[in-house]
C-alpha cells in the first residue's frame, strides 16, 4: 500500500473521530510535529514513518520536474517540494469545516 492510501485511510478515519482528528490537529504545535503526527497515525492502525511522509513529497516532486519538457535543465525552476504533512492538515482541516 502506498503512502498516499495510508493517508487517505488516516484522513478518512479521523473525519470520522474528532478525538483523533483533534489529535492529530494539535501536532502542528508540537516541537517535532512529523515525527508526532506519525506517531499516532500507528497508534491508530496506519503504518507510516517520517521518512515515508518525506520520500512521498520528493517524489512527487521529482515527477514534476521530470514530467516538464522532458525533465533536467529543460524543466522549469520549480521553488517548492510537496510537503505531505501541511497538504494532509489542510485537507484536515478542510473537512473539519464542512
Amino acid at each position: 500500500m502506498s503512502i498516499a492510501d495510508k493517508l487517505e485511510i488516516l484522513l478518512s478515519k479521523a473525519n470520522e473521530d474528532e478525538a483523533l482528528r483533534n489529535k492529530l490537529m494539535d501536532t502542528r504545535n508540537c516541537k517535532e510535529p512529523l515525527a508526532e503526527f506519525c506517531k499516532i497515525a500507528v497508534e491508530n492502525g496506519i503504518d507510516v514513518s517520517v521518512m515515508d511522509i518525506v520520500n512521498q513529497g520528493e517524489e512527487f516532486y521529482a515527477e514534476i520536474k521530470r514530467s516538464t519538457n522532458g525533465g533536467g535543465e529543460n524543466s522549469p525552476d520549480l521553488e517548492f517540494q510537496n510537503d505531505e504533512y501541511a497538504i494532509f492538515m489542510m485537507r484536515l482541516e478542510h473537512n473539519s469545516k464542512k
